[in-house]
């Protein structure tokens, strides 16, 4: 497989579906909304997305399966599948706030190969394949060189369905309050993950996560020379459901921190 030429092709397919969610939220309505669960939201832009999306990737490569958000596919890989969130955001898409993104990558296996995340208001693309650098609308990019925590700006997410560790996140994130330049919430882990890869931030942290928000950025981050591990220490991100990106030099003293609460 030539990765370049598919991750070429999959930015394309991304910034279709960027360009039909840009214009539905000319006209979109709140009476369009779906509740999935606890605020957990969705609506037709989301699903139709995802299926542009999907419909562009089957001809990419026909054999791969499908890990989506909106499951409006229903087919496993042997070797590769697909991981789509077609709005990464929905919940700011719905209110008019513009942070909202498409995320996919490629799996082989169980190795990241291609991820692409297309911020759609700023019309910014970050990807990257297998061994290649990263970049940000063909610019190469590279995550920050800033030391420590009381240098960083920080990025996280805050729980928004499960508040079972709602106490323990607070008690970080004002640990990490005191200590840093500030702490950010933008409401897309894609977006997240992208800003760390290109030095926006310096680290990113959240739990709760599926694998359709982080993957594309999981691999951006890595190949922009950054770290990506789970709050234990360890590379597996995507099913752990927990995951700290950083620029690496800052790696050690965000997880001393993390580890002091979970």
């Amino acid at each position: 497989m030539q990765q370049e030429k598919v991750a070429r092709q999959v930015i394309e397919i991304a910034k279709e579906a960027g360009a039909f969610i840009r214009e539905q939220r000319k006209t979109f309505s709140p009476d369009k909304i779906e509740i999935k669960g606890l605020n957990d939201l969705v609506s037709y832009v989301d699903k139709t997305a995802e299926q542009l999306i999907v419909a562009g990737l089957q001809k990419v490569l026909p054999e791969a399966g499908f890990i989506t958000e909106e499951k409006t596919i229903n087919k496993t890989g042997d070797r590769y599948n697909w991981i789509i969130d077609p709005l990464d955001g929905t919940t700011n898409f719905i209110h008019g706030l513009p942070v909202y993104s498409v995320s996919i990558a490629l799996q082989e296996y169980d190795k990241l190969i291609v991820g692409v995340v297309y911020e759609i208001n700023q019309d910014e693309c970050f990807y990257a394949w297998e061994n290649s650098p990263a970049y940000l609308n063909d610019s190469e990019i590279k995550v920050s060189s800033t030391p420590t925590i009381n240098k960083s700006l920080l990025a996280t997410g805050f729980p928004y369905y499960d508040f079972s560790k709602q106490q323990t996140y607070i008690n970080l994130f004002t640990e990490l309050m005191k200590s840093c330049h500030g702490l950010r919430r933008l409401g897309s882990a894609a977006v997240d993950l992208a800003y760390t890869a290109c030095g926006r931030f310096d680290g990113y942290y959240e739990y709760n996560l599926n694998a359709w928000d982080v993957a594309a950025g999981i691999l951006i981050v890595r190949q922009a020379g950054g770290d990506v591990i789970n709050f234990k220490g360890g590379d597996e991100c995507l099913n752990t459901r927990e995951l700290l990106a950083t620029n690496g030099k800052i790696t050690k003293e965000m997880l001393q921190t993390i580890q002091k609460y979970f």
